[in-house]
């Protein structure tokens, strides 16, 4: 072809990617997938070796939708709709004012951006794109010569490992990865009558899933988006087959001529055809039921792909809806329950670490020693929680990835279940083991093998536990937590977890914490080696009788200074027993009944001991005197108190959502 100013541009010189070469790695992770076949069959391509004037997009934008090739990932297509939307979202993933075919700068390579583990992430493609006979087997867009759609999906496989690893998944996956929105889904019944359990077993969140109420959302239907997933073989859908999604362009509520109101759904197949046969298709009986101008009208805005359906065919033929949060030019989250802006906004990434910090839910006496946070909310406001846990990838290069093969085979082997639960706290020192077995004040309900969950509430000011959890104790994984509000927050880490204790099924670990400073020239007395070591603060504590608890380790103490790990002072401590209603200062000059010396050059030192009933206090110190710090002691009691179990539950996993269709010609 032709350049601007006449040099011929040959393929000389053009970008070629070394990191998603075009090769079959690129193309198949382990071959497991109906695409497997195409080895041997596929060709590379440039744009403007497939057709003679390509562009990224059409001048009409209903020929910009994709379509759907031989790769099974409507769940992604159905996202890239929503960007076509909104163009202040699709200039962040596909920036503006790149060099394109025909561009004496062009060279041969595109930028794309995607929201990656918290951030946005440059990917860099070249523009070679998978081909059968000259022709793209993958996705496309409407209009031959437009390929904004094969493009963004090839950055899309690079980003996730290889285009067969964009086979099945779910539509709020996609969202997120594009926008850096939330999403969320909601059932609309059960796909079919396998998983039915009793009434009274019913998990709560799986009926607040199925009362959601389609109408709070029509204030921010041109905001948000709305795609659908049918999960079997429907009379209507008669080609979806199973596991498919669509997206809904609009929904609007249309008065009949007998003064009645019906609500319509617009919805687009990513294959590009109809496959539906309601009430609702062009020459269906429902448009005689509407005022023939109204269905002229709303008929005139079907384009090719799309079909229109009525609230009743809409809950009866579709399984799952996924909504995705609006987000306002600013970069702001909206909520899809009160229009609100929420401005505010907070991250943190964590992760679950066998023997740590994987604590498992709340069926277990580990959960104590799950990741914490504190969240302080200033005023009156709405809360959005989300936590985002990274797949199960073992990273080969930049970003390719393979999944990890753990021994069990199942649908959702790359995640794990997990929830998030929220406690409001009264003050910021409390006793945790209580605190934990009383109610949250908000939570996910269940554990979901989802990559995202997400918790919303409208709370008072105040400060408040939130706790991340797998289902399994023990079950590793990354994680990151997101904060949105609708008012000043702030959301930090719990920079002392609770100590790893040994555990019973006849008592339970309360643990309190106290934060306490050195002060030169007044706390800050030194070791017993000085006469200043009366100096040192002091906590009391009572060791009371439990004649049920075996004898054994009955006291465990935790000594954190809180200095860097360059500028450590070496610590220690001493427990002295207190006569009932002596004074604390005159027991230092007595022996003490337990230490934990000598003094080291260590961020935190622990002691577990077996003191028999009675009043102590515990005295830490430093080595020398006047040795300026602050530091945190926690004090852990064994009690006599049955654990209380709760009943934590799976949810039953939302099915991943693909189809293969054969391109038309």
């Amino acid at each position: 072809m032709k350049e601007e100013g006449g040099a011929e541009r040959t393929g000389a010189g053009l970008f070629e990617d070394q990191d998603f070469p075009c090769e079959d790695t690129s193309l198949f992770c382990d071959s497991s997938t109906p695409i497997a076949r195409l080895q041997g069959d596929i060709t590379w391509r440039r744009p403007q070796e497939i057709c003679q004037c390509p562009v990224l997009f059409p001048t009409n934008i209903n020929l910009a939708h994709a379509k759907q090739g031989l790769l099974g990932d409507c769940w992604f297509l159905c996202a890239c709709t929503f960007l076509l939307k909104r163009q202040h979202l699709l200039n962040k993933v596909l920036p503006p004012d790149q060099p394109l075919w025909g561009n004496t700068s062009y060279k041969g390579s595109f930028r794309f951006c995607f929201w990656h583990r918290g951030q946005w992430t440059d990917v860099t493609i070249d523009d070679r794109l998978p081909c059968i006979n000259s022709t793209l087997c993958f996705s496309r867009c409407h209009a031959p010569g437009a390929f904004w759609v094969a493009l963004l999906e090839k950055a899309y496989a690079k980003l996730r490992g290889s285009y067969e690893l964009l086979w099945a998944g779910q539509v709020s996956e996609a969202l997120v990865d594009l926008t850096g929105t939330v999403a969320e889904q909601w059932s609309l019944g059960r796909a079919d009558g396998s998983d039915k359990e009793p009434e009274s077993h019913q998990d709560s969140d799986q009926m607040r899933r199925k009362k959601f109420n389609l109408r709070l959302l029509k204030s921010l239907q041109n905001d948000c988006i709305l795609t659908c997933s049918t999960h079997n073989t429907s009379e209507g859908v008669s080609e979806a087959g199973q596991y498919h999604a669509m997206t809904v362009m609009e929904w609007l509520d249309v008065k009949t001529v007998s003064g009645r109101e019906v609500q319509l759904f617009r919805i687009r197949n990513p294959w590009g055809r109809c496959c539906w046969e309601g009430e609702w298709t062009l020459s269906g009986p429902g448009w005689s039921s509407v005022d023939p101008v109204c269905a002229s009208d709303l008929q005139a805005r079907v384009s090719e792909g799309e079909f229109w359906l009525d609230e009743a065919e809409f809950v009866s033929q579709f399984h799952d809806i996924t909504v995705g949060y609006p987000i306002n030019p600013e970069g702001h989250l909206k909520s899809i329950y009160t229009g609100n802006i929420l401005p505010f906004n907070h991250q943190h990434v964590g992760r679950w670490v066998t023997g740590v910090s994987a604590g498992g839910c709340r069926n277990s006496s580990s959960y104590i020693s799950n990741p914490k946070f504190w969240l302080k909310l200033c005023q009156r406001g709405e809360i959005l929680v989300s936590l985002l846990q990274h797949p199960k990838w073992k990273n080969t290069e930049k970003y390719a990835r393979t999944p990890l093969s753990d021994g069990k085979s199942t649908k959702h082997h790359n995640y794990q279940a997990i929830a998030l639960h929220m406690w409001k706290v009264e003050k910021k020192h409390f006793n945790l083991s209580r605190l934990l077995n009383k109610p949250p004040c908000a939570s996910t309900h269940c554990h979901a093998y989802d990559r995202e969950v997400v918790l919303r509430g409208l709370l008072e000011p105040g400060y408040y536990l939130l706790i991340p959890s797998t289902y399994q104790p023990g079950a590793e994984a990354h994680f990151l937590l997101r904060v949105f509000s609708s008012s000043s927050t702030s959301f930090t880490a719990l920079k002392a977890p609770a100590p790893s204790l040994p555990l019973s099924t006849d008592s339970e670990w309360e643990t309190t914490y106290f934060q306490g400073s050195w002060v030169s020239g007044s706390t800050a007395g030194g070791s017993r080696n000085f006469l200043s070591h009366r100096q040192n603060p002091c906590f009391p504590f009572t060791a009371h009788a439990e004649p049920t608890v075996k004898p054994g380790v009955n006291v465990r103490i935790t000594l954190h200074q809180n200095r860097p790990d360059t500028d450590l002072l070496p610590i220690g401590f001493h427990v002295y027993k207190v006569p009932e209603g002596g004074r604390e200062q005159n027991v230092k000059e007595e022996d003490p009944v337990a230490s934990c010396i000598p003094h080291c050059y260590t961020q935190a030192i622990s002691l577990d001991c077996s003191l028999p009933p009675g009043y102590y206090t515990i005295v830490p110190s430093t080595y020398e005197p006047d040795c300026s710090a602050n530091f945190t002691l926690s004090l852990a009691l064994r009690v006599h108190r049955q654990v209380l179990k709760s009943q934590e539950r799976l949810r039953r996993s939302i099915q991943e959502v693909s189809h293969i269709s054969v391109m038309q010609s």
